[in-house]
């Protein structure tokens, strides 16, 4: 039973086609755990969360990758998150009044946005089809990056897991059926296999006949970068008068953090603290 929260990436020899795997177990459960999310919320909320642990080995400079889903319907946002650390949070908006039943994934956009510490932000933005994930981030790099790609997510609402193949714009291959036949092997992958064998079997299941180099994993884990000066800072957008009249009525403000339900509260002088030029020495 495959146990490790990994991102593991792999090429193959003689030809310019890279992979990736990623198992999510631990820390899909622990966004699970921090909301109610019914089973077909939880469901697609890990397999995005999946594809951004996939996307994350892009980050090669310290920032964040962040895949939303954003629809018109009575779900209206997934969002996952990681860093460069692979350190993943995720969150869903919908209508908590309509029966689980009645959820459902309408056409929208999949926005990927890059966020380096330092330098440019990028964003990217491609439709979304009824929630289809991993048709929408083969369409993205088809047609943004020019790059042939194949994303396979699954999730059963206790762990997910992905399985990416890319084909980079590289130097000529002798090996012309490559892709045609690296991926036809990855589309025999059953969700149990994907989620339940380590990454090792996995593999020699799919490709014990080809020249395969795999590389050093990275861990993945549940990590919130939320705090308390952070929510300060979010604070302050509301304005001094705002904040006051909040304070007024309830004696102090309370925030809590969206993605893990971590409390936060301010009381009037870290208020006012906020707002130096109000308090000019």
């Amino acid at each position: 039973m495959n146990s490790a929260d990994q991102l593991q990436r792999f090429s193959f020899d003689q030809t310019d086609i890279r992979g990736e795997i990623t198992h999510l177990n631990a820390s899909y459960r622990d966004v699970l755990k921090r909301h109610s999310y019914p089973t077909v919320i939880a469901v697609e909320l890990g397999q995005l969360m999946a594809a951004t642990a996939l996307l994350s080995s892009n980050l090669k400079f310290a920032g964040r990758l962040t895949l939303q889903v954003r629809l018109p319907g009575n779900v209206s946002l997934l969002q996952a998150e990681s860093s460069d650390k692979g350190e993943l949070r995720a969150i869903a908006r919908y209508d908590e009044s309509v029966d689980a039943e009645q959820l459902s994934f309408e056409d929208g956009q999949l926005v990927i946005t890059i966020e380096p510490e330092k330098g440019q932000k990028y964003q990217g933005i491609t439709g979304i089809e009824g929630g289809n994930i991993a048709k929408a981030m083969e369409d993205y790099f088809e047609q943004s990056e020019q790059l042939a790609s194949r994303f396979w997510l699954e999730c059963d609402g206790q762990n997910a897991a992905g399985f990416m193949l890319q084909k980079m714009p590289a130097a000529e291959t002798s090996d012309v059926d490559a892709w045609d036949r690296l991926t036809h092997l990855a589309s025999t992958i059953k969700q149990q296999e994907l989620l339940e064998l380590n990454t090792d079997v996995l593999l020699h299941r799919l490709y014990h006949e080809e020249q395969i180099r795999v590389y050093e994993p990275k861990d993945l884990k549940f990590f919130c970068t939320c705090s308390k000066p952070r929510l300060a800072t979010a604070l302050t957008q509301l304005g001094y008068d705002e904040l006051d009249t909040i304070l007024k009525e309830a004696g102090k403000i309370e925030v809590s953090c969206e993605f893990c339900q971590q409390h936060y509260a301010f009381d009037r002088q870290q208020v006012e603290e906020l707002f130096p030029q109000r308090h000019p020495h």
